[in-house]
């Protein structure tokens, strides 16, 4: 529902989106949404965080001069391994011999300020097209993939059956921010916040909002609690993720980056 538009209107006027992103990656979504006119709501559904132990990774990137292919499935994967290539005191130059697979243009960018040449993006943001894009390439292979704690096995498992050999590190870790529990329950509860739109960003995000809205005794969510209230979803593997926690999704990308979420939200409103 929207709310009392102003005159002079722009696209998503009177629309209140709640951005649930991690509060350092939220500025680019929610900066652009109230460009378009958008009352933004940030309440971060996930917290990233140091992995447990940097051994793995460390130790993996000491031994770069092995590998022939870097896999990087997100930003917070380049910034966490920038970080430890610098706490072990290895350049740019260390990577030069690889070639480097980026999952979408927002992780090719990361990698490219680093000063390094991205070789592969595939034509879809997800690992299956990653996949995809590596099929011919990667046989007899050694491959290094640095992403979160718990992430899908999808590209380690059909790349070791394309014959690589993949080693996995987990250079972080992405959690539930439990502060956000008190402002999430009292935005739905409170007809001047509650969102007529939530944007989810991930399959963690759309995860971390049903715990997050979860009573306290770990009753589920009722769906009475999201009517009229529609879900946006960057991809088809949040949208699965949303569907398979018995939530529906109303937007959907048909880009999956943050550009193609706002178009997708645009694009209802203005229908």
């Amino acid at each position: 529902m929207r709310h009392e538009a102003q005159p002079c209107s722009k696209p998503l006027d009177g629309l209140r989106i709640l951005v649930g992103r991690a509060r350092h990656q939220a500025g680019a979504l929610s900066s652009t949404l109230r460009k378009l006119g958008a009352e933004v709501i940030e309440i971060p559904f996930i917290e990233i965080r140091k992995p447990g132990s940097y051994r793995p990774l460390d130790a993996a990137l000491k031994n770069l001069a092995s590998y022939d292919w870097l896999i990087l499935t997100s930003v917070n994967g380049v910034d966490a391994m920038w970080e430890r290539l610098r706490k072990l005191r290895l350049t740019k130059k260390h990577l030069r011999h690889l070639k480097i697979a980026a999952i979408g243009p927002a992780t090719r960018k990361a990698i490219e300020r680093c000063g390094l040449k991205v070789h592969v993006v595939p034509d879809e943001y997800v690992a299956e097209s990653v996949v995809k894009s590596l099929r011919a390439r990667v046989t007899g292979k050694r491959v290094l993939l640095a992403r979160a704690k718990v992430a899908r096995d999808v590209i380690p498992r059909e790349l070791r059956r394309l014959g690589a050999l993949v080693d996995v590190v987990e250079a972080y870790e992405t959690v539930v921010p439990q502060a956000s529990r008190t402002r999430l329950r009292a935005a739905f509860k409170n007809p001047k916040l509650r969102p007529d739109v939530v944007a989810f960003t991930s399959s963690s995000t759309a995860r971390n909002f049903l715990a997050l809205l979860a009573s306290r005794r770990g009753r589920p969510l009722h769906t009475r609690q999201l009517e009229g209230v529609r879900l946006a979803s960057i991809g088809p593997v949040t949208s699965s993720t949303l569907r398979e926690l018995g939530l529906r999704v109303d937007i959907e990308a048909a880009e999956y980056t943050i550009p193609g979420l706002i178009k997708a939200i645009r694009e209802v409103e203005l229908r």
